[in-house]
């Protein structure tokens, strides 16, 4: 056993005993394996590389004319996200405590599409952001005990209870991400309580700083209890339901102020979701309703979506997801300022596992619009003289209702 010098100098003058230290350090030794043998690590690196026939930008300005939706990217190679966990779980005991660490980096980190920008009062879509680290989630996991149950809390940072789909990229069954996924909250700073009644239903309630960005430095609520509120119902179909056993159904409310809405306005987002078995066993469905509605202005957007999955064997799954968007400036934005936008989103997803640890998907994305032109790039040259000199100018603007896109997506798990 090793001392440092000033154990050895305590030692000498007789303060204290060297096998009193031995045994002092054995214990602090002890109590940090305990604590590690119980964390666990987990994460994945998410890469991609998408093609989008023909001119989706201009190429002298370079503004990209995307589909609206969430981390939606033009032609080429990319780096999405970087994710490492740290989770120490709760036990099964009464009062039983644990934490999770999330860090995300790359360009899909939720803190990155959070800030939109604010033009008049006008909230619009995801921005150009910043691809570096974000603390994506940190909370203190606790348990307190009530009746036959618990109460499980998570206290500080956690990803909103609501949606479909998920901010990790490898729990959703296709890469690219849905309208209803992109009008959602994402992040909250604040505290959540989940109650489990029996094994069919559960409630979930809680109370949050804004509407999702974890780190707000903007939030200056007018009045004390200007704060986000949640509130969510969760049915799960019990083994005597038969073929639809462990059908899920799950309904929420935010109301919230968002800071970064002129005015410190609030907004109010519903979700409806459900997943649901077939009697083909190979054969799974899901739905999924989001409605968000910016309760200062009237603007809203609503998105409905159909998924479904088939598991051909156990290495290959083939997904499918349909969605319409009805939007009047609450949600997607820029596509169409001063009417309604309607848009159709069909995607295909063929995954295959053919490396170990390591997720593959091929898609294929199709998205349309009703009565705009918002995709793709056509660019004019003209000429124009100022004084004695005559120069050539470019023109760029959006000349497409129809974008396809496929991609390759790779994601390794650990």
């Amino acid at each position: 056993m090793k001392f440092n010098k000033w154990t050895m100098g305590l030692a000498a003058v007789g303060v204290v005993s060297l096998a009193s230290a031995a045994r002092a350090d054995e214990t602090k030794m002890s109590q940090i394996q305990t604590a590690l043998s119980s964390t666990t690590l987990s994460g994945y690196v998410d890469t991609a590389a998408t093609w989008r026939p023909g001119t989706a930008s201009s190429p002298f300005s370079g503004t990209a004319n995307l589909p609206p939706y969430s981390f939606a990217k033009n032609d080429g190679f990319s780096l999405n996200a970087i994710d490492i966990a740290l989770d120490k779980p709760e036990d099964e005991s009464p009062w039983a405590a644990g934490y999770h660490l999330e860090l995300m980096a790359g360009p899909d980190v939720p803190m990155s599409y959070l800030n939109s920008y604010v033009s008049g009062g006008h909230e619009y879509g995801p921005q150009p952001y910043d691809p570096g680290v974000a603390l994506r989630q940190a909370y203190l996991a606790l348990r307190t005990p009530i009746g036959n149950s618990g109460i499980d809390w998570k206290v500080g940072v956690f990803d909103t209870p609501i949606g479909y789909e998920s901010t990790s990229d490898p729990s959703n069954p296709n890469y690219t991400r849905s309208y209803g996924y992109t009008i959602e909250p994402t992040t909250h700073t604040g505290i959540l309580a989940t109650y489990k009644i029996n094994d069919i239903i559960s409630v979930s309630a809680g109370i949050a700083n804004t509407w999702s960005d974890a780190f707000d430095l903007n939030a200056t609520p007018v009045y004390e209890s200007q704060k986000t509120y949640m509130g969510l119902v969760s049915l799960t179909a019990p083994d005597s339901a038969g073929w639809m056993k462990g059908a899920t159904f799950t309904g929420g409310v935010i109301n919230a102020v968002d800071s970064r809405m002129y005015g410190n306005g609030t907004k109010t987002s519903w979700y409806a979701g459900m997943t649901l078995p077939t009697p083909i066993s190979a054969l799974k469905g899901g739905a999924a309703f989001d409605y968000i509605d910016l309760n200062h202005n009237g603007y809203s957007t609503w998105v409905a979506g159909l998924y479904g999955t088939y598991q051909i064997n156990d290495k290959a799954s083939a997904n499918v997801r349909a969605e319409y968007v009805s939007d009047n400036g609450a949600g997607i934005g820029g596509i169409g300022y001063g009417g309604t936008v309607a848009l159709e989103e069909l995607t295909a997803t063929l995954q295959y596992n053919l490396w170990a640890n390591v997720l593959s998907r091929v898609e294929v994305r199709w998205d349309h619009s009703e009565h705009y032109h918002p995709f793709g790039a056509e660019t004019t040259t003209y000429a124009y003289t100022s004084g004695e000199s005559t120069y050539t100018g470019y023109s760029s603007e959006s000349d497409k209702s129809d974008s396809i896109m496929f991609a390759l997506n790779l994601i390794y798990q650990f």
